[in-house]
């Protein structure tokens, strides 16, 4: 199965946390680029990052190295980290990623399809979080259901990919369903992780030599 790809879009992005369950007590907002004047000035307190960026033979080979690199790391127990197996899932596997690593900040529904998911994932390891979600194509009231409703089809054939900042334990990690585990950019505070995510974005655009298709939200705490 293959879905349309999601469009980082906080309106959209904030409709579509509402249809699977979560209320608006946080919700998504631009950020609007990655210099630090800009981020120290940023209003809100973050507790997830989303970047979208578009996947490119410099990013894979980036990619490649850097699994290397992480292959005798292991990742903090309580990092919830799923793989990404549907074909244009990313958005999905982001904004769950997103949803579970601030699970204790959000408030959801009693019947919220996500929240379900994520309790029944909880246990669950990377590959088969990512086959539970497969699973859940049969469903009606399915987490990929809700999603793939509103999804916005990619018209102009370029692959783009989203990935997830966030704290666990007070370090900064990034979430990739394609890479082979979560990855650890070293100690953070809950304060810091949008000034710190901004300094790992900054070095996906500048890998993109000169390429301007980079695109950044952030959850943020409702006023």
């Amino acid at each position: 199965m293959a879905l349309s790809p999601i469009e980082i879009n906080p309106e959209m992005l904030n409709k579509l946390m509402k249809k699977v369950g979560v209320s608006l007590s946080f919700k998504f907002v631009d950020v609007l680029g990655f210099e630090q004047d800009y981020l120290k000035s940023f209003s809100h307190e973050a507790c997830a990052v989303l970047l979208l960026f578009p996947l490119t033979p410099q990013h894979a080979e980036f990619r490649k190295k850097q699994d290397d690199e992480q292959k005798d790391k292991d990742p903090d127990a309580k990092v919830y980290f799923m793989k990404q197996t549907l074909e244009n899932s990313c958005g999905i596997v982001g904004l769950i990623h997103a949803a579970a690593s601030n699970k204790d900040k959000l408030s959801f529904d009693a019947d919220s399809a996500l929240k379900d998911f994520l309790d029944k994932s909880a246990a669950a390891s990377p590959e088969d979080r990512a086959k539970l979600l497969e699973g859940n194509e049969v469903s009606t009231s399915s987490i990929v259901v809700y999603f793939d409703n509103t999804l916005v089809p990619n018209e102009d054939g370029v692959h783009f990919h989203f990935i997830v900042f966030t704290v666990v334990n007070g370090h900064l990690y990034e979430l990739d369903g394609l890479t082979a585990k979560p990855i650890d950019h070293g100690a953070t505070s809950e304060g810091a992780l949008l000034e710190d995510a901004g300094k790992i974005c900054k070095q996906f655009t500048e890998r993109g030599q000169g390429d301007v298709r980079f695109s950044s939200v952030a959850l943020v705490k409702a006023a």
